[in-house]
């Protein structure tokens, strides 16, 4: 995949790449998980999600681990970009997280989010058991030729359904995909102002060259994205809420020119569903 701006159909090595880094991404979240306990802070996660990655050999991100503890993971409260990033709140029993890492392996970016809890929460049950449905439905959409901002339409239609609120619409833009490409290895990258120098000067480039055909490399609700998905590798990451708690997925899905599959399904909440008949 030359570029992130190139439409492409992914070659098998390239899969391969993307899959590795997803895998990667998604063990240093599952490992940062089992050593959260009480008193810990959303700095300290997101500073041992980077360490564990480093350790490994990650030199390069699409962005830096984030960490989102309680009520922050509905975004409550969050208004406007540096209010993103990992704070002192604290880690308290029954408390929900999401831990978010986007590391760069050999060039090949990923994208993940991870939705825990510390203890037992039931609504966060809820928001993990109905994410299932969305992770289908988005499938289901692109194989019928959906745009990308149909399909944004239809996810905020089944939640509104489910009686939950919306909360990808807080992210910058209200994005809930954003393309991904792979990137000529190099060495240590630069990061400003958490994301990625290589990284975010790739997907602007993706946004200046799909502007004269009134595309875009991020699903929001937009008028440009009145298109289907260009061929390649997409972050989809549908955030929901409730009372208070927020839950999310964040992986790869693949689009092609006649198909559209997720890169993996051996993940930690599509197992989770498995385990609890949902899948």
């Amino acid at each position: 995949m030359t570029s992130a701006a190139t439409a492409h159909i992914p070659h098998t090595e390239d899969l391969e790449g993307f899959r590795r880094s997803q895998r990667l991404a998604y063990a240093c979240a599952q490992a940062v998980a089992a050593t959260l306990e009480v008193g810990v802070t959303e700095k300290q996660a997101a500073a041992a999600m980077r360490r564990w990655l480093t350790s490994r050999g990650v030199n390069n991100w699409f962005h830096l681990p984030f960490a989102w503890f309680g009520d922050r993971t509905a975004f409550r409260g969050v208004r406007f970009p540096h209010q993103f990033f990992p704070t002192e709140a604290t880690l308290t029993e029954g408390m929900p997280y999401i831990l978010d890492c986007a590391p760069v392996v050999d060039g090949y970016p990923s994208d993940i989010g991870y939705t825990g809890c510390l203890g037992d929460n039931p609504t966060l049950d809820r928001l993990l058991d109905h994410l299932a449905e969305h992770r289908c439905l988005i499938v289901n959409l692109l194989h019928q030729g959906a745009t990308q901002g149909e399909v944004y339409r239809a996810v905020d239609a089944l939640a509104a359904t489910q009686g939950l609120d919306i909360r990808h619409r807080a992210y910058p833009f209200g994005v809930i995909a954003h393309q991904v490409g792979h990137q000529r290895p190099r060495g240590s990258g630069h990061t400003a102002f958490g994301f990625g120098v290589a990284s975010t000067a790739t997907l602007v480039r993706s946004a200046v060259v799909a502007a004269p055909a009134r595309r875009s490399p991020l699903w929001n609700r937009g008028l440009f994205s009145h298109q289907p998905p260009r061929p390649g590798l997409w972050a989809v990451e549908p955030h929901l809420g409730l009372d208070g708690v927020g839950a999310k997925f964040e992986e790869l899905l693949v689009v092609t020119d006649d198909d559209a599959y997720w890169l993996d399904d051996d993940l930690p909440h599509v197992r989770r569903w498995h385990e609890r008949g949902l899948a």
